[in-house]
This record gives C-alpha cells, sequence and structure tokens, in this order.
C-alpha cells in the first residue's frame, strides 16, 4: 500500500474513551467526603504527569484506586482528566458530578494538579454537546453557556491548573482555514471571562504534532497558538500509525516546537510510543525514548508548562480504539480513510499503538521504561 496516499485524522476521543468508560459504569459509587484529608505527604514533581487507566474497563473502584497510587508512586504530580460537556451537565443548568467526581477526587488524594481536557473541538468533530444544545457550528456555540459549564467545573475542582479546550486542533482547520478567526474570537472572549473569575488556571490549545509535521499545518499552529500556553500530543507514527523513527529523530520532532512557537510556553498533553512490534515498537526503543525525552525536558524546563505520558498500564489490543465511540448519550463515528479497508487497516495499527503504550503492562508488571521514567523523576527532584 501507498503510504502517502493513505489519509486518516483520529480524533482526540478515541486515545481518551478507556480512561472515560472506567468512570461511566453504573457500578462506581464514590465518597469524596474524606478526601481532603487523605492527600499524599509524597512530594511529587507537578510538571510531570501521566494518563492513568486500567488495564480494561472491568475494574472495581478499590483497583482504580490502587492503580492511582502505583502511578504516583513514580514520582508524578499531575494527570489528565478528560471531560464532555454532554456528560457533565445533560440538563441545561443541572450538573452530573458523579463520574468527574471520581476521578478529580482519586487525583486530589495522590496529590496531582490536573490538565483538564474540555472537548470544544476534537479533532475533525465538534463537542461531544449536551442534546439540549444540539449540534452547533463553530460560530454557533454560545460563549455564556460555555463560561458558565466551565466555572461550575472550576469552582468545583480546585486541583486543575490548566485547560485544554480543543485538541487535535490542527484536523479541524485543515481544510476550514476560513473558520480560523470564528475560534480566534470565542477561545478570547472565552479566556477573558474565565480568567475574571479563576487567574491562575492556564488555557490553550492543543495540536498533535505528528499530524503537524506530516501534513505541514504549521500555520494552523501558528494562528491559533493562544492563551497562556500551547499543548501538543504527539506519537513517532506515519499515516498508518505505524512507528517510523527512532529516539533520536523523535526528540528532533519535539524540538521543531519551539521553531513553531518561540514565544510561548510548551504543554506536552499527551506523548507516548508503543511497544508493539505490531507497529514496529517494542521496550528497548521505549526506554531509550523516555530516557531522551528526559534529557529534552532537561534542557528546555523553563518553556515547559508541563510534560505528561500517555499512558501508564496497557490494554488489551481491540479494546483502545473503536469506530464508533459512545460517550455519554452520543454516538460519534470515526472518519475514514482515503481508500477502501484503509480504515480499518489504520484503525487496527492505532489499536495495536494505542493498548501498548503504558510504562506497565495489562499484568502490571513495570517494562523497562517504567524504571526509567521513575528514576528520571528522581533525578529531576
Amino acid at each position: 500500500m501507498d503510504k502517502k496516499k493513505v489519509s486518516t485524522i483520529i480524533p482526540v476521543f478515541v486515545v481518551i474513551a478507556v480512561v472515560f468508560a472506567l468512570i461511566s459504569s453504573d457500578d462506581f459509587t464514590f465518597d469524596t467526603t474524606n478526601m481532603t484529608t487523605q492527600i499524599s505527604t509524597q512530594s511529587n514533581n507537578e510538571s510531570i504527569g501521566m494518563v492513568i487507566n486500567s488495564p480494561s474497563s472491568s475494574v472495581t473502584l478499590h483497583q482504580l484506586d490502587e492503580i492511582f497510587a502505583g502511578a504516583s508512586s513514580s514520582g508524578i504530580g499531575r494527570s489528565n482528566v478528560y471531560l464532555y460537556w454532554n456528560v457533565i451537565e445533560p440538563v441545561e443548568g443541572k450538573f452530573d458530578w458523579s463520574q468527574s467526581d471520581i476521578l478529580m477526587g482519586l487525583n486530589e488524594k495522590n496529590d496531582h494538579k490536573v490538565t483538564l481536557y474540555f472537548s470544544i473541538i476534537n479533532g475533525e468533530t465538534l463537542g461531544p454537546f449536551p442534546q439540549w444544545i444540539g449540534k452547533p457550528t463553530l460560530n454557533g456555540i454560545n460563549q455564556d453557556e460555555l463560561v458558565t459549564v466551565l466555572d461550575a467545573v472550576l469552582s468545583r475542582y480546585h486541583i486543575i491548573d490548566s485547560i485544554v479546550i480543543a485538541g487535535e486542533t490542527e484536523s479541524q482547520f485543515r481544510y476550514n482555514e476560513r473558520f480560523i478567526p470564528v475560534y480566534q474570537e470565542l477561545f478570547s472572549n472565552v479566556y477573558d471571562r474565565i480568567k475574571e473569575k479563576h487567574p491562575d488556571v492556564k488555557f490553550g490549545n492543543s495540536f498533535a504534532l505528528h499530524n503537524v509535521l506530516n501534513k505541514n499545518l504549521e500555520n494552523v499552529v501558528e494562528e491559533l497558538a493562544l492563551g497562556d500556553f500551547v499543548a501538543f500530543s504527539y506519537t513517532p507514527t506515519d499515516s498508518l500509525n505505524e512507528i517510523d523513527k527512532n529516539p533520536d529523530e523523535s526528540i528532533e520532532d519535539l524540538n521543531q516546537i519551539f521553531e513553531i512557537v518561540p514565544d510561548k510556553k510548551i504543554g506536552f498533553f499527551e506523548i507516548s510510543w508503543s511497544t508493539s512490534d505490531f507497529v514496529q515498537g517494542d521496550d528497548v526503543s521505549q526506554k531509550i525514548f523516555v530516557e531522551k525525552l528526559f534529557d529534552f525536558y532537561a534542557q528546555n524546563e523553563s518553556n515547559i508548562e508541563f510534560m505528561t505520558w500517555y499512558r501508564y498500564i496497557d490494554q488489551q489490543v481491540n479494546s483502545c480504539v473503536k469506530e464508533e465511540q459512545k460517550i455519554g448519550d452520543q454516538t460519534i463515528t470515526l472518519g475514514g480513510g482515503s481508500s477502501m479497508g484503509t480504515s480499518e487497516h489504520v484503525i487496527e495499527r492505532l489499536n495495536q499503538y494505542n493498548c501498548n503504550t503504558g510504562l506497565v503492562d495489562v499484568n502490571q508488571n513495570g517494562k523497562i521504561g517504567w524504571n526509567e521514567f521513575k528514576t528520571q523523576i528522581q533525578m529531576l527532584n
């Protein structure tokens, strides 16, 4: 197959749906009453984070509690939490905190700051939005309603210190550059109003660096480098989701960010390296990348807002990505590829890639990258 002819965009929600699934089960109840009295005394690094997940969607709250403690033992002081408007506010003016309280409570218990991903732009997709809002276009998003829900979230969860409201932003505007001014105005107005109430919370947009470089979308990043920081996810992959770079070449990719965005703090929102040989990965290359990633961080620390690894534990293959994702009351369908069979081909590789990006395997045994990760954090401290 000619890789140059394959083009598909996998929205941000496919790499976070499994984390969300952990808190969407009716089996979960969580009492956060005593959370503030259980905060860890361990000194964690607030700039270094990890997406904390379970090896499967079938997990008890006790197991999830242990998983958070295990991840926190590495020395991280941050985690991503992914919330959706249609889940938080299913009925206008009535908020449902039952699911988000679980993850926020576990993060607070383990002394983690939180980077919040609140899905306004989700790659090629907008939302998902609550049914009472419908499916607005970009210029149809009500700023008052958006400010209200963000204010409610930030007022409830004081451990949130940074917010990403658009993920894989480059994919939304790749063929729609004429709408960039619309989003610039939306972002700026919401930013100013939230800052009045929550001046210490930082805002930014996130871009998939591998998409930006592979598709020459640097101009979109430059035009939407808004707010307090510019965030990036990164995988060392081609358009088929196969690893096509070595660790040194990947660090070269990361260094290009400072040329694209020379005057803003940079947030590394989701950084990963898969150990799946199906996509040309292995344990050794992951370990080497982790080592070089922390060297890169040490050299550029003054310009970096945060750096978060995606993810803690591997998952069973084919559980990480589905062509249709159920998020609250909505089903989101992924965009297809450019030729017959391409979508299945690419999603198969994305499953293999994502399900094996953990530093710990499905049996919860640490890979050599896990030991390297912990060692590097200790060296920073």
